[in-house]
């Protein structure tokens, strides 16, 4: 008998006609050689069994609603492996019926068979079938056949068909378990999504991939707007249903060959094949857009769901993922910051020309401005709007925030950057003013910590606004100045530092905004501490209001709060005529979003 060689790939085999013994050790043999996988291993067990018996065809075959020839030894060349035909037309289905062994010694003498394609068109005569248990499942079938139409299993024979049925019976379960606790492994608890291991593992072989075929394709990591106030308010268990909510309506919006995992949280990692940035950009604002316009149903209610994407494209140049997953991360981070329910693309975020691109915009004056309106909210009348910094290319294009703020900030010229935004602004007020314009319009300005630490920058400003008085003084016109936002994007350090940066503000006349209020601690400590003319009420808290009572009494329980102490409110993420009206029943002074207009380059 030959001996296992290790190297070789081929498993060694019993002769028909060896012992028992024989058998038995080759068997044994095989089941604990290393290198093979589950298949191989499965395979190699037939051919041996094949080559033992002297069958020329050994097929292990699954049913579930047809039959299936998964795995196949076939000396003939005539049976391919994955074969499937239907369940009653399968030869095997008698065991698989019965789930007994059936042996036939001539099936061409068959009045049942004689007329099977294995043996009109294959010549096969005898056969063997038993049936295979794999744990508590009666699916699988093993059997042997052969041309010759002599007939011998004998005991022995049949005990060995046996004894191959138990072991590949055994070998399937394993695999099955294997391959669950795998899924298990990969797969999130909660929502069926695959993980961030699964994912990781997966962007590891579209990496390998795409230099092959050319064929890149689009990352998107998305987080969910405002989640921990969903936790917060209603409980985990309520925060859970939202989560496979959402996985669900993701999974449905993808196209074929995309998928989406959790990639931890409340966030979601897309990939999308043959995709540019702008097409993957285009697919998250459907989704987006989707988000908007369907609450998530709850056992509390609906929920309003917005989200913010940073999204990126990995080409056949590219090297590594990891600098991709940096910059879906960066844009996402600007996402967020400007606001939320926006989606960003990175694909210019951190290359290598956009530190020269930033430093020639400002040095030749390129810094341009976009502005969105803010509506009075029982007149109907723009009272205000806000800037909004863009930079204009050597080329005429222009480039979003998001694209050059966080280059901005880490080369510490995000200061110049407001220079030029409050300089574009102080000049559309001159001209606002000598046009006829209304004088008392107001124009809300964020400004960076930066920024105010700069005596000359602060001093260049205020003669700025002077002259802008002075204009207006000569015109027989009032001023109404510039009004500055703090977010809590400007990480307090010393609230007594924030009010010495903002006091020649103050004092000229500038009045103050608070972003994002309701929605945290900072703005509560700005408000106690500041001269605040302005809350504008966290978007999330409008987005939700219609679908949940509470949330709609905290908004106007802010709009109460802010009457009483003399404060404007503003609403952000004012989508829809309906949430406008509401708004103004509920006494909020002004609403800002798309229902009145999106951002305008001016």
């Amino acid at each position: 008998m030959q001996q296992v060689n290790e190297t070789d790939s081929r498993v060694p085999l019993a002769r028909h006609g060896d012992t028992h013994v024989d058998r038995l050790n080759a068997l044994w043999k095989l089941s604990v050689k290393s290198g093979l996988s589950d298949a191989e291993r499965i395979r190699a067990m037939l051919a041996m069994a094949a080559e033992v018996l002297d069958m020329d065809l050994v097929v292990l075959g699954e049913f579930d609603g047809h039959y299936n020839a998964r795995y196949v030894s076939d000396r003939l060349g005539v049976f391919p492996e994955g074969t499937i035909l239907p369940e009653d037309a399968a030869l095997c289905h008698i065991v698989h019926r019965s789930q007994t062994p059936a042996h036939f010694s001539d099936l061409a003498a068959h009045p049942q068979y004689a007329r099977d394609p294995l043996v009109t068109d294959l010549g096969l005569r005898t056969y063997s079938g038993i049936p295979v248990a794999v744990g508590d499942e009666a699916r699988w079938v093993l059997a042997f056949l052969r041309r010759r139409s002599e007939f011998p299993p004998d005991t022995v024979d049949i005990a060995y068909m046996g004894l191959i049925a138990d072991w590949l019976g055994n070998a399937l379960h394993q695999s099955a378990q294997k391959d669950l606790l795998q899924r298990i492994a990969l797969t999130d608890p909660l929502t069926g999504l695959p993980n961030r291991r699964a994912a990781e593992e997966r962007l590891q072989k579209e990496e390998a991939r795409t230099p092959r075929d050319g064929i890149g394709f689009a990352l998107a990591l998305v987080d969910l707007d405002h989640f921990k106030m969903v936790n917060d308010r209603y409980g985990h268990a309520v925060g859970d249903e939202v989560l496979k909510a959402v996985a669900r309506r993701f999974e449905s919006g993808m196209r074929e060959g995309d998928w989406v995992a959790r990639w931890g949280g409340e966030e979601f990692l897309f990939v999308l094949h043959g995709s540019t940035v702008e097409e993957a950009a285009g697919v998250m604002e459907r989704l987006a857009g989707q988000s908007r316009a369907t609450p998530i149903h709850t056992r509390v209610g609906d929920i309003a769901l917005s989200f913010s994407a940073g999204v990126a494209a990995f080409g056949s140049h590219e090297s590594e993922i990891p600098p991709m997953l940096e910059k879906i991360d960066h844009a996402l981070y600007r996402a967020k910051t400007d606001g939320r329910d926006q989606v960003r693309m990175a694909a210019q975020t951190h290359m290598p020309w956009n530190s020269a691109l930033l430093r020639q915009a400002l040095a030749e004056n390129r810094i341009r401005q976009a502005t969105q309106v803010i509506v009075d909210l029982q007149s109907g009348q723009a009272i205000a709007d806000e800037a909004l910094a863009r930079i204009e290319t050597a080329t005429g294009e222009i480039v979003e925030a998001k694209d050059f703020v966080d280059m901005a900030e880490g080369l510490g010229l995000m200061a110049e950057i407001d220079r030029q935004v409050v300089r574009n602004v102080m000049q559309r007020c001159v001209v606002r003013v000598d046009q006829g314009g209304t004088p008392d319009f107001a124009h809300f300005v964020n400004v960076s910590p930066q920024f105010l630490a700069r005596s000359d920058l602060v001093e260049e400003m205020l003669t700025n606004a002077m002259e802008y008085c002075q204009t207006c003084s000569a015109l027989q016109r009032p001023v109404k100045p510039i009004v500055l936002e703090l977010t809590e994007r400007q990480r307090i350090v010393s609230l007594a530092k924030l009010r010495a940066d903002l006091q020649p503000f103050i004092d000229f006349g500038f009045r103050l905004a608070l972003d994002d209020f309701g929605s945290g601690y900072s703005s509560y400590l700005y408000l106690a501490h500041l001269p605040v003319s302005f809350l504008k009420i966290e978007g999330w808290l409008v987005l939700n209001m219609r679908q949940d009572r509470k949330v709609a009494g905290i908004v106007e329980s802010l709009a109460n709060f802010a009457r009483k102490e003399g404060v404007r409110t503003v609403a952000e993420h004012v989508e829809d005529a309906e949430t406008a009206r509401i708004l103004a029943d509920m006494g909020v002074d002004y609403g800002q979003g798309w229902h009145f207009g999106r951002p305008q380059l001016v």
